[in-house]
C-alpha cells in the first residue's frame, strides 16, 4: 500500500489532524469523519485507480460552448468577477477537457491558464503565482487535499483570490444515496464548518457567496 493510502487512513486528508471516526459504510465502501475540520472521507481501499478514474473523466461531456455548463459554472463566475479586475491573470487548476471557466473568465478581460493532471498536464504553471485561481469540481477527487491547498497557497499572491465549487455536505441521513456521494471518483466531502476550517488555518477571508461556493482571499 502506498505511503498516501496509509497517510489518507491514519489521519484526516483535509487537515492532518483528527481523530477519524467511522461515518457510514455504504456498499464496499467506508467512509470516516474528522473531529477537527469535519470533512467526510472515503476509505482509501474504495478509491478507483488512478488510470480508472481517469477514463472516468474522459467520459465527461462538458463543452466548452455548451449553455447548460455554462449556466452551472456560472454559480462561481460571477460572484468571482465581482472580485476580480480586466488584465489579471488566473490559473484554472483542475480545469478537465473543456475549460469553460476560463473560456468565460477570458471573454471579461481576465487572462486565464488552463491546468489539468489529465487533460492540461504542464507542470511549470504551478511554479508560477496568479491573482487567482479557480478550482470547480476539483476538490472532492483530490487524493491529498492538505498538500494541494497548501500548494494553492503558495501560488496565490497576496490579496489573491481562490474560488472553490464543491456540493457542501450537509444531510447526513441522505448521504448514502447522494449523487455526489455516488460518484466513484468523489473521495472527499467538505461541509461549512470544514471549509472555514481551513480559511482560518491558511489565514484566508472566506466568503460563500452562494449554495457549494466558497471564496478564499488571501490576507
Amino acid at each position: 500500500m502506498t505511503t498516501q493510502r496509509l497517510a489518507a487512513r491514519d489521519f484526516c486528508s483535509v487537515c492532518q489532524g483528527g481523530p477519524l471516526a467511522e461515518f457510514a459504510r455504504v456498499g464496499e465502501r467506508l467512509y470516516r469523519r474528522c473531529g477537527q475540520c469535519r470533512a467526510t472521507v472515503m476509505d482509501p481501499d474504495g478509491w478507483l485507480s488512478e488510470q480508472d478514474e481517469a477514463q472516468v473523466y474522459r467520459l465527461h461531456d462538458n463543452a466548452v460552448d455548451d449553455p447548460g455548463y455554462r449556466r452551472f459554472l456560472d454559480k462561481l463566475a460571477t460572484p468571482l468577477l465581482g472580485r476580480l479586475s480586466p488584465g489579471q491573470q488566473g490559473l484554472d487548476f483542475g480545469c478537465g477537457p473543456g475549460p469553460a471557466l476560463a473560456a468565460m473568465l477570458e471573454e471579461r478581460g481576465l487572462a486565464v491558464t488552463c491546468y489539468d493532471p489529465v487533460f492540461f498536464p504542464n507542470a511549470s504553471v504551478l511554479a508560477r503565482q496568479w491573482d487567482f485561481i479557480t478550482c470547480t469540481e476539483v476538490v472532492e477527487h483530490l487524493r491529498d487535499p492538505w498538500g494541494v491547498f497548501r500548494q494553492l497557497d503558495g501560488m496565490l499572491r497576496s490579496g489573491g483570490t481562490l474560488g472553490v465549487m464543491t456540493c457542501f455536505q450537509t444531510d447526513d441521513s441522505r448521504f448514502a444515496n447522494w449523487h455526489y456521494r455516488r460518484d466513484p471518483t468523489h473521495i472527499v466531502f467538505y461541509r461549512e464548518e470544514t471549509l472555514r476550517w481551513l480559511a482560518d488555518r491558511f489565514g484566508w477571508w472566506l466568503d460563500i457567496p452562494r449554495k457549494d461556493v466558497a471564496l478564499f482571499r488571501k490576507a
